[in-house]
C-alpha cells in the first residue's frame, strides 16, 4: 500500500546526512511514498534541504515554529521568500500557536503566525499548523488568514467539537502515532468521525512514536501502524486508509506522482 507522511522532522531523528538518507530510503521500502520534511528551525533549513536535495520523494516545507518566537533571525521573511523558490518546497511550515510551552508573549507568536499566512497567500501555498493548547486563537485567526489553499492542522490533538469547527474552513486533519494511546479517547472519536477526505497522517519524527513501538525514537517507516490503527477504529481497511490519505496529501501539496 501507498503511504504519505505529511510532516516528519528529519534532522532531528539524525544529524548526518548519511543517516537522514537511510532514514528516507528505509521508509521508501516501508511503502512511504512521499515525505514532507519540516525543519527544526529556519537556520536548519538550509542543511537538511541540502542533505536531502537529491531524494526525490522527500519535499520540504519552510516556516518559523512558535518555539523560535524570540529569535526567528533578524531576516527570516527573506528566507522564507528565498526558499519556498526552490525545488519541492510545498508548504509554509510549520507555523502556529503554542501556548503550553508559553514561547514569548501571546502578541508576539500571533503577529508571527499571521504574517507567515499573508506570506503562504503571496507565494501560493498552503501552510501547516502547529497548535497546543491555543485552538480559540488558531480558529478566529485562520477564519480571518487562512490562505486560499488552505492547510494542515498536523498532529491533532483536539476534540470533535473543535475538528467540526475546522472542517468548515479549508483545512485538513492529520494524525500521527499519538492516537493510537489508550488515553486518547477524544482523539480517536475525532479519527472515527472525520470524512476520510479530509484526512492525513504523518509521523511528526522523531516523536509521537505509535504506541507499538513506544520506547524508540519514531521514524517514517513506522507510519504504516499509526494507519492499521485508524482503520481498526473506523471499521475500515487499511490499504484503503493509505491509499486515500496518500492522495489527500498528493493532491493538497499539488504533488504528481
Amino acid at each position: 500500500m501507498r503511504l504519505f507522511d505529511s510532516h516528519a522532522h528529519i534532522g532531528l531523528i539524525h544529524e548526518d546526512p548519511i543517516e537522514q538518507l537511510i532514514v528516507v530510503q528505509e521508509a521508501k521500502q516501508a511503502g512511504v511514498v512521499g515525505i514532507v520534511s519540516i525543519c527544526n528551525s529556519l537556520r536548519d533549513f538550509s542543511t537538511v534541504y541540502e542533505n536531502l536535495k537529491s531524494v526525490s520523494h522527500v519535499y520540504h516545507a519552510v516556516g518559523v515554529a512558535p518555539s523560535e518566537v524570540t529569535s526567528p533571525g533578524r531576516d527570516w521573511e527573506l528566507k522564507i521568500e528565498e526558499s519556498v523558490r526552490l525545488p519541492r518546497v510545498v508548504a509554509i511550515g510549520e507555523t502556529g500557536l503554542d501556548y503550553y510551552r508559553k514561547f514569548g508573549d501571546r502578541d508576539s507568536q500571533i503577529e508571527l503566525f499571521i504574517r507567515q499566512l499573508e506570506l503562504a497567500e503571496k507565494f501560493d501555498l498552503p501552510v501547516i499548523i502547529h497548535n497546543r493548547e491555543a485552538g480559540k486563537d488558531v480558529l478566529e485567526i485562520l477564519r480571518e488568514k487562512l490562505p486560499p489553499r488552505g492547510g494542515i492542522l498536523h498532529c491533532f490533538s483536539e476534540n470533535w467539537d473543535f475538528a467540526r469547527k475546522a472542517l468548515e474552513l479549508n483545512l485538513y486533519i492529520s494524525f500521527a502515532g499519538n492516537v493510537t494511546y489508550r488515553n486518547a479517547r477524544d482523539l480517536q472519536e475525532v479519527a472515527r468521525k472525520i470524512p476520510l477526505d479530509r484526512m492525513l497522517v504523518e509521523t511528526e519524527s522523531p516523536f509521537m512514536v505509535p504506541s507499538v513501538y513506544r520506547g524508540k525514537r519514531n521514524r517514517p517507516s513506522y507510519l504504516a501502524e499509526t494507519v492499521k490503527f485508524l482503520a481498526e477504529i473506523r471499521e475500515e481497511s487499511p490499504e484503503e486508509i493509505a491509499e486515500v490519505t496518500c492522495q489527500n496529501a498528493l493532491t493538497f501539496f499539488r504533488i504528481a506522482q
